[in-house]
């Protein structure tokens, strides 16, 4: 691996953790050999590349996206995700409650 970072780092920086993601997007290091080298989770050094991807594909938008925006579009998706599934969960209640009315009468 052609890193010059600490092997012993403690706290991973912003900094520090884009440099390690080009580094496996460059192809010098893999997942396996920082998670091994690093003594991180290959998950989590993954969540860091997924992140740095939906940063770029940000960026490289049209009219990209601020950070609060992001999240509040994916808080919005989310509540209304959850809107529905609440929506469904009643629905279905309603009719096992009427499907257990009919066969008691």
């Amino acid at each position: 691996m052609s890193m010059t970072m600490d092997d012993s780092i403690k706290r991973w920086t912003a900094k520090r953790k884009t440099a390690l993601v080009i580094e496996i997007i460059q192809g010098r290091t893999t997942v396996a050999a920082a998670s091994r080298s690093f003594d991180l989770t290959p998950s989590e050094i993954e969540g860091w590349v997924e992140d740095a991807k939906r940063g770029m594909e940000n960026s490289l938008r049209a009219n990209p996206l601020d950070i609060h925006a992001q999240y509040d579009k994916q808080l919005k998706d989310l509540q209304e995700a959850y809107g529905e599934a609440m929506l469904e969960l009643r629905a279905r209640k309603k009719l096992q409650a009427l499907m257990e009315r009919e066969d008691g009468n």
